[in-house]
């Protein structure tokens, strides 16, 4: 099933699946009803009684308009487990039965959510202890949404930065240009107070941040509006400045309240920005 997508999804698999069946069990009732290449082609149905509820959907995709209809396990389980990631407390299962000598199954849990992200994305590539994760949630009505941000810096070098929107991945927006310019600007502030950049040396830009830097920024919004060819980009202008603001100030507490540290991240950004 797709997600995020204005709440298309089910429709958009229904459409392209030779078959699809749903299932949903209500107040004691199991109901069901099953489709073809998105047309009911049963009505729904009073299928017996049942325990609990829920909703169960199967469908198969439709090899005419694929070609290839083979899922990749991996493929599915780096997937939901992002998914795990930026919903807390959401668990996930994954089981392939295809091949009954040879089944691989997956539970997907992570009750730190995006502080579990930044250290699995960290796991490989960080060199030396890291800093503490910062990490912070905040609900702004101006964008009608919810953010989610986690950052860390470590010794290692290069960037890894992952965006969402409504727990889509997105290439990039105003999400994740705002988490930018707010790191940058509390980075430049903290080094002109500190005496580390001078009152000759320029502000350090947007795309200079990210010498060792491991972030998630997740979004969640009633109305998210996506761009480009593959709708990968969040468009929405009002969350620009809600990340941004939100970052910076974050960040600035986190910078004046642990200086060792901090004068390490500077230091290790500023002579980044330099070399580059």
């Amino acid at each position: 099933m797709t997600l995020g997508f204005c709440g298309a999804g089910p429709a958009i698999v229904n459409a392209l699946s030779r078959r699809m069946t749903a299932e949903v069990r209500r107040e004691g009732v199991r109901w069901a009803q099953e489709y073809a290449r998105g047309v009911a082609a049963t009505p729904l149905t009073e299928a017996g009684m049942a325990t609990g509820s829920g909703t169960t959907i199967a469908f198969w995709p439709d090899a005419e308009i694929f070609g290839s209809v083979e899922f990749s396990f991996d493929g599915l389980e780096e997937r939901f487990r992002e998914l795990a990631f930026l919903n807390q407390g959401l668990e996930i299962s994954l089981t392939d039965l295809r091949r009954p000598d040879d089944s691989r199954s997956v539970r997907l849990r992570f009750p730190g959510g995006t502080r579990d992200f930044v250290d699995f994305l960290d796991d490989h590539t960080a060199t030396s202890a890291p800093m503490d994760t910062i990490v912070f949630e905040r609900e702004d009505p101006r964008m009608a949404g919810v953010m989610e941000v986690a950052f860390r810096w470590c010794s290692c070098h290069g960037e890894r930065v992952r965006s969402f929107a409504n727990s889509r991945p997105t290439v990039g927006g105003t999400h994740a240009v705002g988490f930018r310019n707010g790191m940058a600007a509390a980075v430049t502030a903290y080094a002109r107070e500190q005496g580390v950049l001078t009152p000759m040396d320029p502000d350090i830009g947007a795309d200079r941040i990210g010498e060792g830097l491991t972030a998630v920024v997740s979004v969640k919004l009633d109305r998210p509006e996506f761009e480009g060819s593959t709708r990968g980009v969040l468009g929405n202008s009002e969350v620009h400045d809600c990340v941004g603001q939100a970052v910076q100030d974050h960040l600035d507490r986190w910078l004046k309240e642990d200086p060792e540290r901090a004068a390490a991240v500077i230091d290790q950004i500023v002579q980044g920005a330099r070399r580059d």
